[in-house]
């Protein structure tokens, strides 16, 4: 069976090959679901570790529903991704009602070629599991990440089946979200492949700051936070 680890850093990437894992999804910020990685991480990670690197593209937090500037930026991020070196890229787009945004989803794998393209957990968003499968073996998705649209794949692990039972050996269901030491052999059991789980462990600062930085606000996934125009504007002009 095939162990993905989503790495958040190098440290993490470090452990996942000292491990023996057999790939990793590089990203930063766990706390939002994964973001793409900085150059740097990604640059250091190649350079430096053997083990096979599948890297997020998803330039904010938030929706899945990106602006003509925002796909730019993913392509850019995918030009330099395989320019260093990475094995595969792990991305996704939705239309505004979450279904998939089949146009530009294509154009990512176009763009992603000859490396393989993964669809990643918007997956877990759309409204109509089998017609989005659907939809992504139409245009040549491989792989799919999904928790079975539940908080946990175990939770979502009937669901999991189904989309396995439907995909055949069209597409690979990667069941992916919370998945532990206990259960992971749940998922070997019912017939799959591959995993992809973090596996984190956490560990305590030695002083505990007198401010905390993470904002409630931004982790609001129904709300897109950007700097506004007119409040920037109106800034500049109270203090000139």
């Amino acid at each position: 069976m095939i162990v993905e680890i989503c790495a958040n850093s190098y440290a993490s990437a470090y452990n996942s090959e000292k491990a023996g894992a057999h790939r990793i999804e590089l990203c930063s910020e766990l706390t939002v679901g994964g973001i793409t990685p900085s150059f740097g991480l990604l640059k250091q990670v190649v350079e430096n570790l053997k083990i096979p690197v599948f890297v997020l593209i998803r330039p904010r937090s938030g929706n899945f529903t990106y602006s003509d500037v925002e796909f730019d930026i993913m392509k850019k991020d995918i030009a330099l991704s395989k320019e260093l070196g990475c094995q595969g890229i792990v991305s996704g787009v939705l239309n505004l009602d979450n279904t998939i945004d089949v146009t530009r989803t294509k154009e990512l794998i176009e763009f992603t070629k000859p490396l393989p393209f993964v669809f990643h957990r918007a997956f877990d968003w759309v409204p109509d599991v089998f017609v989005a499968l659907q939809d992504l073996i139409d245009i040549g998705v491989k792989r799919v990440l999904t928790s079975g649209q539940e908080i946990s794949a175990f939770e979502g692990l009937e669901t999991l089946k189904k989309l396995k039972n439907y995909a055949k050996d069209d597409i690979t269901i990667l069941p992916g979200g919370c998945i532990t030491l206990e259960n992971a052999i749940k998922f070997k059991q019912a017939g799959f492949n591959e995993i992809h789980c973090s596996l984190t462990e956490f560990k305590s600062s030695k002083y505990s700051p007198k401010i905390k930085m993470n904002s409630d606000t931004h982790f609001d996934e129904t709300r897109l936070g950007i700097s506004d125009l007119n409040k920037i504007k109106a800034l500049l002009k109270s203090i000139s």
